[in-house]
Parts: structure tokens; sequence; C-alpha cells
């Protein structure tokens, strides 16, 4: 696969991924894809945030989740827990 950039994943927001966690499916909605702030120049691609939500009550640790998504296919994505809301947990993905 080439190498993920904001564009793969700008057109999926509001769209449901799924991770494989301990022989189950769990599913992550896409919230937010927003491009950072580039720190050095001659970087291989610009560097982006994923913000995704998990309605489940439980708390997902910080690891690599193999993801799966129609168009984006199947990749590696190191998620983060950053907040809770009312509707579940907000998971965090940064790519730089």
């Amino acid at each position: 696969m080439d190498l993920l950039t904001l564009e793969h994943f700008a057109g999926c927001v509001n769209e449901t991924f799924t991770a494989s966690l301990n022989d189950m499916d769990v599913e992550f909605v896409l919230v937010e894809a927003r491009p950072l702030q580039a720190s050095a120049s001659g970087a291989m691609r610009a560097p982006f945030s994923l913000l995704f939500r998990n309605t489940s009550p439980i708390l997902f640790p910080q690891q690599i989740y193999a993801m799966r998504h129609p168009r984006v296919g199947e990749t590696g994505i190191f998620l983060v827990p950053v907040a809770q809301e009312r509707a579940g947990f907000l998971y965090q993905a940064v790519f730089n």
C-alpha cells in the first residue's frame, strides 16, 4: 500500500472503520480528519490527525489496531484514547 495521507481519510469522515481486537470486531467512527502543521521540510507526507469515536463503555488501550474500511483497505493504526464523551470514547491517531 502507498504511504497513507490525509486524502485517504478525508472522504471517510462519519464512516465506520472496523478493528480486530481479541478475535472480536470493534467499530470506530471517524469523526475528524485534519492536517497538522509540518515540523520539518522534506517530509515524506504532510502530517495529519484522525479522531475516532467508539461507543463501547469499555476504554480500549493505546495500541496498533488492524483497521478495515471499504475504500482505505486494511492497515494498522496506532490509536490513543484522548477523551470521554457522553457518546463514548475518542481515540486519536497522528501521522507525521
